[in-house]
């Protein structure tokens, strides 16, 4: 009986708490408020929304920007700033508009410089609640639409390219070699394919009147001396970079401390130009064409086949042989190495060779269409423009066929392609365009790359365009006249184009190197008169090899 009670009395207690738990919650005493709050609404940059990106920025914007309530306006100057790209701060006043809730900015911007206007979380509202998240607005201003020189014929403007960018090889080349520098921070490092770009450089000069004949004889004198009494050679081939001192190599990396045969190949066509150029009775010529063939027919261009293979490498070390066992094979910047061994008088290589080597049998060709122009030869959209370049200083394309491609064609379609992808912008990158164009290897903002239309950063490089004026006349020249003319308070310096710009990222090279220097003068010249076309296809061993090759044309 006692159990039952305690049972009894258990199960009533727990039907009490059942009651009570249906029992609706009493209501506080106190109702909880759900604190302020402070958050973006809306942006306007010159009455227009785009995100929060803006590029071609005018210099004096006005940027408003809308919250959810009245702000405190004494907290704005500790919330809101605008910085450029090293980090300085930029003034501007400050207006309200809608009750206070939307400030009003409006600073003083430079061309072609990024900003970024930012408000933190220590905006308050006019009830003191914080901005629940910062805001980051990035703007690009536009480019000065001003000239930056005066106006000059385009013959008068070709000259001035001209004999400015020769200072790089003529002025600046290296007190005791003569040659040229790697790029003009190199000190003693010199360059031997970019010595061959300085050497038709320097003929250039020569024939436009810039040098006197006998001080560009003088010049070739001291460089042709050096690279055949001081420089040292493997297998009669030079080494990418020397000391413009002593001679020695300068490794170009840890294997690579030997021959490098395309450079060797720049540097021989550089100098072949030189020869037919230099062709007067006089000793002082005589000898300067005797000691050129030295170095020519010191070259061992077949024993750079590796044992006898149908083709040719492009590295050899005296410590590491064939480590980097690069093959030179096409369509590249490599086709006057294959010229040129096929032209040896002392080392030339078979036709099987190109075939083989160099053409792969026809795989280096290619047939597709991009941006409505087909491309012969190379890689997807052409690659890099100085494939169409370094080895056309001396060859020349009009005309110039083989089994695998007509080069005229060539030439001009990876140019305009290169062109109609800048124009098309695909990556949407600020300043490209008709007038600002041109893809290949340069100096970038930290480094260097080879651009392309498949590596494209958004860097373009004076050299691409101008030294693509043979191919692309009106095209080149109104890059010509924009770099110039818009650009060139940024782009224009003491040894010409300073090496590659982007707009996007408002970066500006002050740099120059040699193998982008060399082809703008040599090109533009090719362009106005064919003199170094005319010059090396002269030659009588270049006429026999290539036509050896199989190429056929009016050159030949």
């Amino acid at each position: 009986m006692r159990d039952l009670k305690i049972y009894a009395g258990v199960c009533l207690i727990f039907l009490i708490m059942a009651c009570k738990s249906n029992d609706p919650a009493p209501s506080p005493v106190h109702p909880v408020i759900p604190p302020a709050s402070l958050n973006f609404n809306a942006l306007k940059v010159n009455g227009v929304f785009n995100g929060f990106t803006y590029t071609n920025v005018n210099n004096n914007p006005v940027i408003k920007i809308s919250f959810s309530s009245p702000v405190d306006e004494a907290s704005v100057a500790n919330a809101l700033s605008i910085k450029d790209k090293t980090g300085a701060n930029v003034t501007y006043t400050s207006s309200y508009e809608n009750n206070d809730s939307t400030i009003v900015i409006k600073p003083v911007f430079n061309f072609i410089t990024k900003y970024t206007v930012s408000v933190s979380t220590a905006l308050k509202s006019a009830k003191s609640a914080n901005l629940q998240s910062p805001i980051d607005i990035n703007l690009t201003t536009g480019i000065d639409p001003a000239d930056k020189f005066p106006a000059i014929t385009d013959n008068e403007l070709l000259d001035l390219v001209q004999k400015q960018t020769l200072k790089y090889f003529y002025d600046f080349g290296h007190p005791v070699s003569g040659l040229a520098r790697e790029r003009n921070t190199s000190g003693d490092v010199v360059t031997t394919g970019g010595s061959g770009f300085g050497i038709m450089a320097m003929v250039v000069g020569i024939d436009r009147g810039f040098i006197s004949r006998a001080d560009g004889l003088a010049r070739l004198q001291k460089i042709v001396g050096f690279l055949k009494n001081n420089a040292q050679k493997f297998h009669g081939a030079f080494p990418h970079w020397l000391n413009g001192v002593t001679g020695a190599v300068v490794p170009f990396s840890q294997l690579d401390n030997g021959a490098d045969l395309v450079e060797t190949s720049y540097l021989m066509q550089g100098l072949l130009t030189a020869r037919q150029y230099f062709n007067g009775a006089g000793s002082d010529e005589t000898t300067l064409r005797a000691d050129i063939n030295t170095l020519w027919n010191g070259v061992e261009w077949d024993w750079f086949r590796q044992n006898n293979q149908d083709v040719l490498y492009w590295h050899w070390s005296p410590d590491k042989g064939w480590a980097i066992n690069m093959k030179i094979s096409g369509w590249n910047e490599g086709l006057i190495v294959y010229a040129l061994a096929a032209s040896s008088p002392t080392h030339a290589i078979p036709k099987s060779v190109y075939d083989n080597g160099w053409a792969g049998n026809g795989s280096m060709k290619n047939g597709n269409t991009y941006y409505g122009v087909q491309l012969p030869l190379g890689p997807a959209q052409g690659g890099p423009l100085f494939f169409e370049h370094y080895s056309f200083l001396g060859i020349n394309p009009n005309g110039l066929s083989d089994a695998y491609a007509d080069y005229g064609k060539q030439t001009k379609a990876h140019t305009l392609i290169n062109y109609n992808y800048c124009v098309a912008n695909p990556k949407n990158y600020f300043g490209y365009g008709a007038a600002c164009w041109g893809l290949t290897a340069s100096d970038i903002d930290g480094g260097y790359t080879a651009s392309s239309p498949t590596n494209d950063v958004g860097v373009i490089a004076p050299t691409a365009a101008l030294s693509s004026l043979p191919y692309t006349p009106d095209q080149s020249m109104a890059a010509l006249r924009y770099f110039y003319y818009k650009l060139g308070d940024k782009l224009w310096g003491q040894y010409g184009f300073y090496d590659a710009f982007s707009l996007n990222d408002t970066w500006f090279a002050n740099s120059y190197l040699a193998i982008d220097q060399g082809p703008i003068i040599c090109m533009i010249e090719n362009y106005r008169s064919g003199l170094l076309w005319n010059l090396f296809m002269s030659c009588p061993e270049i006429k026999t090899g290539m036509k050896n090759l199989g190429f056929q044309g009016p050159h030949l």
